[in-house]
């Protein structure tokens, strides 16, 4: 039996073509409304895995991701880098001398904005880019097209009439393929969790000092605000290595006596990546 996978949006989305790629073809993708709905269909194992977008080379942090990996008891599985390429996408027939609107998610049009200026194309603002696709498909606007991926095109049976439109072309993102258990390690891991610090001078600096000591690389911190508690910030820290490795284990007995707080979100084969690309 095939994997059963939940992903954010409908079916064309990219989250979608990163399981595709993680698992290849013989998997099947469970499109969620949302976040938690994701997470509820995982947490109740309607589902073997989830996909979760988690920050993007361009745009940052996705908001909201981190905040559910704090309220749900789940394990990260694996990292998931995905190189997203943006395709304008229009009913079958159509050239892009007929188009005149453009529809997209907001950070699709953004990142194709000079694409979009070069050819006089009026961005039209969307709920998502699959949605885009499955809309126009709908509704056959002869001088609309669409921002979507390829795979949209092809689901939605719609002309891809100029591909890879996006203006960076290191558009990469980062995903967390989340399940119940501990993944055994790879070649290449990292570990990821989520901590707070006692409200004294230097406390992020001791706690911080634990992995730097022992010569572990952090590849990731990020501060996010702490829900229950105003102006107490917590903190989302990745690392090189697996935690049952000597020094990481050490590191980690540290942080906790350290920490106010100390939650493993997981330990798990990662993605090698360099400066430009991956």
């Amino acid at each position: 039996m095939p994997y059963k996978v939940a992903f954010q949006g409908i079916h064309g989305a990219y989250s979608e073509q990163a399981i595709r790629q993680h698992f290849g073809e013989d998997v099947q993708a469970i499109p969620q409304a949302d976040f938690s709905a994701l997470f509820e269909v995982l947490q109740t194992r309607q589902v073997d895995f989830a996909l979760l977008p988690i920050e993007n080379a361009l745009a940052g942090a996705v908001s909201g991701a981190y905040e559910l990996l704090m309220d749900y008891d789940v394990r990260i599985q694996a990292e998931v880098i995905y190189h997203v390429h943006h395709n304008l996408l229009a009913p079958r027939g159509c050239t892009l001398a007929d188009i005149q609107f453009v529809r997209s998610h907001p950070q699709a049009l953004a990142q194709c904005e000079r694409f979009l200026k070069r050819h006089s194309l009026k961005p039209v603002v969307w709920y998502d880019t699959a949605g885009a696709a499955h809309d126009l498909a709908r509704d056959k606007q002869t001088q609309t097209a669409a921002i979507a991926s390829r795979l949209a095109a092809e689901l939605y049976d719609l002309d891809v009439i100029a591909p890879e439109i996006e203006d960076v072309p290191f558009n990469f993102t980062r995903f967390f393929l989340l399940g119940h258990d501990d993944p055994q390690p790879s070649d290449y891991n990292k570990t990821s969790l989520v901590f707070a610090v006692r409200h004294r001078p230097s406390a992020l600096y001791d706690c911080l000092g634990e992995f730097a000591s022992r010569g572990i690389n952090l590849t990731k911190i990020e501060s996010r605000p702490r829900r229950n508690r105003p102006w107490e910030p917590i903190f989302f820290l990745d690392f090189e290595g697996y935690w049952r490795d000597a020094p990481c284990q050490e590191a980690l007995m540290q942080l906790l006596q350290k920490a106010s707080f100390v939650k493993m979100l997981g330990s798990y084969p990662a993605v090698k990546t360099h400066p430009i690309g991956i």
